[in-house]
């Protein structure tokens, strides 16, 4: 009996260490709702004043996070006056949907 079907392709090291570094920005809680709350807004930019505001944290905070999902380039930022802008990036998400994909 096979527990399941193996993985699409071996990863070499580099990937890996790719790989791990995002999961590795997922691997908060914090983080996890920042993006779930971004990806809930069906790809349009969300303030970080919003992000403040909706999950009740400190300024610093939301920008300590969001730049730990900005340079695992799950995340865009642009900034508008005094605020940034966050976006999701959807097919930042595709090569972890096929190394995660055991069948």
């Amino acid at each position: 009996m096979t527990c399941c079907r193996p993985a699409v392709r071996e990863l070499s090291a580099e990937q890996a260490e790719a790989h791990a570094a995002v999961l590795k920005a997922l691997a908060d809680p914090m983080r996890l709702r920042l993006l779930s709350h971004l990806a809930a807004q069906d790809c349009a930019a969300v303030c970080s004043c919003d992000l403040v505001d909706r999950l009740g944290i400190s300024q610093p905070t939301v920008s300590h996070h969001m730049k730990r999902l900005v340079d695992a380039g799950l995340v865009t930022r642009e900034k508008r006056g005094r605020w940034a802008h966050y976006t999701v990036v959807p097919e930042a998400f595709a090569p972890l949907r096929e190394v995660l994909s055991f069948g």
